[in-house]
């Protein structure tokens, strides 16, 4: 009986991304076991809809159950307590304010906070809504979006949040290409006076950009020979959410 879920459970590992579809002799003979057992497998997980034969290619597939309990998974997970940990890790790696901005339409909204242990430190709240066109945590985002939303942003005027947020069409799409060519953002009393701001984007599994992380906090603690090694550490953060996100997004 262990024997026979153990083969059951295998059999699921094989549909990958990149391996979306298998038939019977073939998945057979990749998992080294008869093609009877592999074929008993998939007509139990078909009659409960974890695999369905796709009409054409007759080989199997993963079948509509799994979005349902991927749905359950989604609504019972709350995602911030995989990504907080890491926060906080930046957060006291750095000394500075780490900021999940997510995005939600056509603005950012701040989803989580790890605030920096310091006297002095960036105020921000958990909820805020943010312009995109203004501060590094936000244009990393607007970077990565297509050429048609961009647009349809600017579109709504750029309206001043400080004396140094971009209000030309033209500099800030210069600048938007530059942050995607690198990479990441930096900014500087764009979006709040004398604050500083380095952000990476974050991506969902379809490639498509989802939010930033960010560090930020005073700009007189962030001079230029400083940002390189926050840079580093946050690029590092951003790998590890990376792989949280590329599961459940």
């Amino acid at each position: 009986m262990l024997k026979t879920l153990d083969n059951a459970l295998d059999l699921l590992t094989y549909f990958t991304r990149e391996k979306r579809q298998w038939g019977v002799r073939e998945l057979a003979k990749e998992m080294h076991v008869s093609h009877t057992v592999v074929y008993r497998i998939h007509a139990t997980y078909e009659r409960y809809g974890f695999v369905r034969q796709e009409a054409k290619t007759k080989k199997y597939e993963l079948g509509f159950a799994f979005l349902e309990y991927g749905s359950i998974l989604r609504d019972n997970l709350d995602m911030t307590q995989l990504i907080y940990p890491v926060m906080k890790k930046t957060a006291d790696a750095t000394r500075e304010s780490v900021f999940l901005t997510w995005l939600d339409g056509t603005e950012g909204i701040c989803l989580e906070i790890a605030e920096s242990q310091q006297a002095v430190k960036y105020a921000f709240s958990v909820g805020t809504r943010t312009l995109l066109y203004a501060g590094a945590s936000n244009k990393v985002i607007m970077a990565y979006l297509p050429p048609d939303v961009q647009t349809a942003i600017i579109g709504k005027g750029l309206l001043a949040k400080t004396a140094h947020t971009i209000q030309s069409e033209e500099r800030l799409l210069d600048d938007l290409s530059r942050i995607r060519e690198q990479g990441w953002a930096y900014s500087v009393s764009e979006y709040t006076d004398n604050v500083f701001g380095i952000a990476v984007p974050l991506f969902a599994s379809d490639g498509k950009v989802t939010a930033s992380l960010t560090i930020a906090g005073p700009d007189y603690r962030m001079p230029a020979e400083k940002v390189p090694h926050a840079l580093e550490v946050l690029q590092a953060a951003k790998e590890e959410i990376q792989t949280y996100l590329q599961r459940i997004l």
